[in-house]
């Protein structure tokens, strides 16, 4: 069967960027890990289902005005009247600098159920992305296990950016515990250094990797910043470099850098080798480097267009 699509599933949310230092007058922008991969993804000439909740009042219609601009799908996205999109207020400083004000959620217990999953959306897909964003919450955890089994049973490849939130976790010891209770569905993992030691609470890239390797998990990817990418094929590390851009804003680059692994493999595959896995990260990270040289998160995902060292993608 042939696989046409990916789908995501996660919180809408929404940027109030202030327009000065004043911060007494904001912006509105999409934003959130789940958006602003389903747009990177939409933006490399991927076709995107999102699955999410929104509700009606302004704020809402803004965001799937935005996401359906965006070529972004929303055909299993729920609708429920009384629900409002996440936000938060960010906050220009005299240095130049960005802070997050203040995060509102006025209805954290509208999620998606289970009940709201379409089995269908999973059977031409050929990844479903997570993150851990929303499990915190009982009910999108339950809803979270359930797609992945649907996904799973349909031959769909399981994408898992851990996103660790700590502070919307009620310990550490719980946030573990359900993030590495998807590990052994996984077939792509992506996280961060901080998150590696986190996860396994080890002291070492080097530990943290040999935690994970026995989860069997096809694709391990360890993104440390300047310091490159490390990724994990049939249990050997391999490191990737990172080109030097001039730096304007991080924000997002991970998100980038995700969307360039997902477009690979939904072309490609998993790398079985390693000179595609080298083609993979290399263009990942390519991908990640361009959204750090502009501001904003969504604002500097890069088009399919712009990019001009595709190699054959």
């Amino acid at each position: 069967m042939k696989k046409s699509h990916v789908i995501t599933y996660g919180d809408a949310f929404v940027d109030y960027i202030a327009k000065d230092r004043t911060n007494e007058s904001y912006i509105t922008h999409l934003g959130g890990a789940a958006l602003n991969i389903a747009v990177g993804l939409s933006r490399l000439n991927v076709p995107i289902h999102l699955i999410t909740v929104t509700g009606e009042n302004e704020t809402s219609m803004f965001a799937r005005k935005e996401l359906m601009k965006e070529g972004v799908g929303l055909d299993y996205a729920q609708k429920i009247p009384e629900k409002r999109v996440s936000g938060v207020y960010v906050h220009r400083l005299p240095e130049g600098e960005r802070s997050f004000h203040k995060y509102v959620d006025e209805t954290p217990d509208i999620q998606v159920k289970k009940s709201h999953i379409d089995p269908k959306a999973f059977l031409h897909a050929s990844i479903f992305h997570i993150s851990s964003g929303t499990m915190f919450h009982p009910v999108a955890l339950e809803t979270t296990r359930h797609a992945v089994n649907l996904a799973k049973g349909s031959g769909t490849l399981l994408s898992f950016d851990v996103n660790i939130r700590r502070p919307r976790w009620d310990s550490d010891e719980r946030c573990r515990f359900t993030i590495r209770s998807f590990l052994p569905e996984v077939d792509i993992l992506k996280l961060t250094e901080e998150e590696l030691l986190f996860l396994t609470k080890t002291s070492s890239m080097e530990e943290g990797i040999a935690d994970l390797v026995q989860f069997d998990i096809p694709l391990i990817l360890v993104t440390a910043g300047e310091s490159g990418t490390y990724a994990v094929q049939n249990q050997i590390t391999h490191h990737f470099s990172v080109e030097k851009v001039e730096t304007v804003d991080t924000t997002g680059a991970g998100d980038a850098f995700m969307a360039g692994i997902l477009r690979y493999v939904h072309v490609k595959g998993i790398p079985a080798t390693v000179a595609a896995l080298s083609d993979c990260v290399g263009f990942a990270n390519h991908l990640g480097a361009i959204a750090t040289t502009k501001q904003g998160a969504m604002t500097a995902m890069p088009r399919l267009e712009e990019i001009d060292s595709l190699s054959g993608m």
